[in-house]
């Protein structure tokens, strides 16, 4: 009979077949060795901790968090941030900072699952469950990117008709950011490390931009002191607060961050080797998120200071945001329309690259595709850029944009429970985490993390429905759909909790039988 330790092990599932589809080739993968580093230290591979702390590790080990984190700063998140601060004023920035603690916590669980298992969530999903439901998962994952690809492309778009003073429509922008998405993806080929340091580099200029916003509004460091302390909410703001919590957790990027740890070359047979992993992902993940909060409370203060409590606060949006920060800030010594135009381009421009990725990883993992990545990008970005350039061309002006970013934020809101059930379903399997599987305190706290998220969204869906539905038969088909997709929510945690019952049987029928 096996040891327990063998049944604890983690396990390295994309051994077992060298013709599936992998996230990262072997010699994309970036080598984690220092000096002095003995092969030997984190002993036999069911023993033992994990080697001691190096700075040195913990810098290669650097990126995939950064990359993560560009999602909690896409704009559609700006767009979030700009109008709880005009609307709420700094009353929000407590749930700003505890829902990026709870993302923070689904990411650091998406992190955990594809170090400890050498697979992304995608691969795993479509190995654990039926072929009709993994299919409906990819579905509702590729429905969740294109939503967000759109958003992101639009907002990029924007930033360009401002930069370029309205010279550049915004069909030409979404061109544009199409063309420029697979020259960065180009930087790919030069190695992991060069893509992540211009990731680096975008995070850099977004913090730069709104950190100038930030000083020129010179907002009230006590209002922003107790904002972020006091918890605070009203009947007239529980629409911002909803939207706060609502566009943090990005189904994609769930996918997405279980992918992007595979880039560092970790010994799957020793045990301390992927408690390393674990711990050093787990660090620069927080630092990530640490400086999406303070750019996102940047963004939020500075429309606090400006408009919160002003007769145009509730029709500030994204693509008006520029001229009325100009209206009410002037102009400088550099105006602030193009500092905000800056910042936003970056934003858009670090999303969709990303978003590009997760598409790769997503339809990779759930159809087994062994596709060049150059042709998977093309795929990836051609599902998104075809329905953009239509809104492009549809939807230009202000109203007709905003109405289309309300169905969006829906389109996402929708999806999450498709990507936070089966994280949590995976992680908390000891066949497949081994002994990396979530203990039962932290079970117990992501999955009401999860149902607090998906409440929080099903409450944006019933506003936003209960408000457009207006005929009988539009009613029907929502609800409809909504039995269905209520159905699929309970399959896939009625699954996860069938399977959890059946395996406390078993267990305690193997107790018995050694017993006796």
């Amino acid at each position: 009979m096996p040891r327990q330790d063998e049944h604890r092990r983690p396990l390295l599932y994309s051994s077992s077949d060298p013709e599936e589809e992998a996230a990262y080739d072997a010699a994309e993968k970036v080598h984690i060795v220092c000096a002095g580093d003995d092969p030997a230290a984190s002993g036999p591979p069911s023993s033992g901790g994990a080697p001691p702390f190096s700075w040195r590790k913990l810098w290669l080990f650097t990126g995939p968090g950064f990359l993560m984190s560009i999602a909690f700063l896409d704009p559609g998140n700006l767009e979030g941030d700009l109008q709880a601060g005009a609307i709420a004023g700094y009353s929000l920035l407590w749930l700003l900072m505890w829902a990026t603690a709870m993302g923070l916590l689904v990411q650091l669980l998406s992190a955990r699952l594809g170090v400890a298992t050498g697979r992304h969530l995608a691969e795993l999903c479509r190995d654990e469950y039926p072929t009709w439901a993994s299919m409906v998962l990819w579905v509702m994952a590729e429905l969740a990117l294109i939503g967000a690809d759109i958003q992101e492309v639009i907002g990029s778009a924007i930033a360009i008709k401002i930069l370029s003073n309205g010279v550049l429509p915004l069909w030409s922008g979404v061109v544009i950011t199409a063309a420029d998405c697979f020259i960065f993806l180009l930087l790919e080929n030069y190695g992991v490390r060069k893509l992540e340091a211009f990731f680096a580099v975008l995070i850099a200029t977004m913090a730069m931009s709104f950190a100038w916003m930030f000083a020129d509004a010179k907002p009230n460091g006590t209002e922003l002191l107790l904002g972020m302390l006091i918890p605070k909410l009203s009947s007239r703001t529980i629409k911002q607060a909803v939207g706060v919590v609502g566009c943090i957790i990005m189904p994609h990027n769930v996918f997405l961050h279980s992918a992007l740890v595979q880039s560092r070359d970790i010994d799957h047979n020793q045990r301390g080797r992927v408690q390393e992993a674990v711990r050093y992902y787990s660090i620069e993940s927080t630092a990530a998120l640490v400086i999406s909060f303070i750019i996102n409370l940047f963004v939020t203060t500075v429309f606090a200071k400006g408009f919160y409590g002003t007769s145009v606060a509730n029709s500030i949006g994204l693509v008006n945001a520029g001229q009325y920060l100009q209206e009410k800030y002037g102009g400088g010594f550099f105006p602030i329309l193009y500092i905000w135009g800056i910042g936003l381009l970056a934003a858009g421009q670090s999303s969709t690259i990303t978003g590009t990725y997760a598409g790769q990883f997503i339809m990779g993992g759930f159809l087994n595709l062994r596709l060049k990545k150059w042709l998977r990008a093309l795929i990836t970005r051609s599902c998104a850029i075809v329905p953009t350039m239509i809104v492009a061309l549809v939807f230009d002006n202000e109203e007709t944009l905003d109405v289309l970013n309300e169905w969006l934020n829906v389109l996402q809101s929708i999806q999450i429970p498709f990507a936070l059930i089966p994280l949590l379903y995976l992680v908390s399997r000891e066949q497949i985490m081994g002994s990396f599987k979530i203990g039962p305190v932290l079970k117990i706290v992501s999955w009401l993390v999860a149902a607090l998220v998906i409440v929080i969204n099903g409450y944006l869906l019933l506003d936003f429905f209960s408000n457009e539905v207006t005929s009988m038969m539009f009613g029907t088909v929502v609800s409809g759909f909504t039995a269905a997709y209520v159905a699929f929510i309970l399959y896939l945690v009625s699954r996860g909790l069938m399977f959890s019952s059946w395996r406390n049987l078993v267990q305690s029928k193997e107790v018995t039988a050694t017993e006796s």
